[in-house]
C-alpha cells in the first residue's frame, strides 16, 4: 500500500508560527532596547502631563483624516462606474481600521474594504484594483509630504534630520516610475502577468482581463488620479497635524516640517512586514529622527507612544460600526454588469 504524501498544513502552521514569532521577538526587542535607553520617570512626566483638550484635539483631527480616504475611496470606485452609499463606505473604513490595529497584520482592513465592496463592485478583482490603486497614491502622497518637509526644513535652516530633501525627492521619482506603467500602459501588466496563466488558463485569464480593463479605466480619468493624489496629501497633512497637537499636549517642541518628515517615514517603514502593527519600529522611527535634531528620546517615545495609543481608541468606533451594521451599511452599488462581469 502506498503511503500518503504529507499533508502541507502542519508546514504551513510552522512556517507562520516562525514569521510571528520574529515579528514578535522584533517588536519586543525593539521595544526592550529604547526603554532601558531612556529615563522611565522622565517618560512617564512627559505622558501624564498631556492635555486632554489638545488630545481630544487631536482625536477629531484623526477622524477628519478618516473623511478625506472614505472620499478618496469613493472617488476611485466612482472612477470605475460603481456608485456607492458614502455612509457605507465610511462604516466599512472604520471597520477596516479597527481590523488593522487589532489583527496582527496591517493588511486587514485592506481584505474588509475589498470584501465589503466586492459585490456592489461586481467583481472581487475590481474591488482589489481601487483598494490597491488607493494605496499605491497613498504611498506617493507620504513620500510627498516628507519631501516638502524636508525642502521647508532647509529652507528654513532647522537642524538637518538624517534625510535631506535631494534623497526624498529621489524616492518620490523612482516611485512614480515605478507606477506609472500601471496606469499608462496597463496591457503591459497584463503581459508581465500572462504566465500565471499556465495556472488555471480561464480562471486567470478573466482576473487578468479585470485588472487591465480596470487600471485602463483609471487612464481615461488622469482628472480623478490627480485629485486622489491631492486628496493623499491632504491626510498626510492632517496626520501631521494629529502628531503636532499630540506634541502640544506634552509641551514637546518640535518644526512642523520635521513632522511632516518623520509622520510619513513612520507609516512607510510599519509597512515592512517584520513587526507586529508596527510596534517598535514606529518608536524607533521617531526616536532616532527626532533625536538626530536635538529632542530627547523621552519625549519622541511619548509622542510615539501616544500617538499609537490615540488611533487604538479612535479604531474602536471600527467595533461598533461593525456590531451596528445593518444591511443598508454594507456598500450598495449600481454597475453595468456588462462591462462588471460576475462576482468572482
Amino acid at each position: 500500500m502506498t503511503a500518503s504524501p504529507p499533508s502541507p498544513v502542519p508546514r504551513d502552521r510552522a512556517r507562520h508560527a516562525l514569521i510571528w514569532t520574529v515579528k514578535l521577538v522584533v517588536s519586543a526587542g525593539l521595544l526592550y532596547y529604547l526603554l532601558a535607553n531612556v529615563d522611565l520617570d522622565r517618560l512617564w512626566t512627559t505622558t501624564r502631563s498631556a492635555s486632554l483638550t489638545w488630545l481630544l484635539g487631536a482625536l477629531l483631527l484623526y477622524f477628519g483624516m478618516v473623511v478625506i480616504s472614505t472620499w478618496r475611496w469613493d472617488l476611485l470606485l466612482r472612477t470605475q462606474h460603481v456608485t456607492a452609499r458614502f455612509r457605507a463606505l465610511l462604516n466599512s473604513f472604520l471597520v477596516a481600521i479597527f481590523f488593522n490595529n487589532f489583527l496582527p497584520s496591517n493588511i486587514g482592513g485592506d481584505v474588509v474594504r475589498i470584501r465589503d465592496t466586492s459585490r456592489a463592485a461586481g467583481s472581487k478583482t475590481l474591488a482589489t484594483t481601487v483598494v490597491l490603486m488607493d494605496r499605491g497614491i497613498g504611498l506617493l502622497g507620504l513620500v510627498f509630504m516628507a519631501a516638502v518637509g524636508a525642502t521647508v526644513a532647509a529652507r528654513r535652516s532647522d537642524a538637518i534630520g538624517p534625510l535631506g530633501p535631494g534623497v526624498l525627492w529621489a524616492m518620490l521619482g523612482v516611485a512614480t516610475a515605478a507606477a506609472a506603467p500601471a496606469v499608462l500602459a496597463p496591457q503591459r501588466i497584463g503581459q508581465l502577468l500572462s504566465p500565471l496563466r499556465r495556472l488555471h488558463q480561464d480562471w486567470v485569464e478573466t482576473r487578468i482581463e479585470r485588472l487591465t480593463s480596470g487600471l485602463a479605466r483609471f487612464r481615461e480619468r488622469p482628472s480623478a488620479l490627480v485629485a486622489t493624489f491631492v486628496g493623499a496629501i491632504a491626510v498626510q497633512t492632517v496626520l501631521v497635524g494629529f502628531y503636532a497637537a499630540i506634541a502640544h499636549s506634552i509641551h514637546v517642541r518640535v518644526p512642523v516640517a520635521h513632522l511632516a518628515i518623520v509622520v510619513p517615514l513612520s507609516f512607510v517603514v510599519q509597512m515592512l512586514p517584520v513587526s507586529v502593527n508596527g510596534w517598535g519600529v514606529r518608536e524607533s522611527t521617531f526616536g532616532y529622527y527626532l533625536t538626530q535634531i536635538g529632542l530627547p528620546l523621552e519625549s519622541a517615545i511619548a509622542l510615539s507612544f501616544i500617538g499609537a495609543v490615540l488611533m487604538m481608541v479612535f479604531s474602536l468606533s471600527g467595533a461598533v460600526a461593525y456590531l451596528a451594521r445593518r444591511p443598508a451599511d454594507r456598500p450598495a452599488a449600481e454597475a453595468d454588469p456588462a462591462e462588471l462581469g460576475a462576482t468572482d
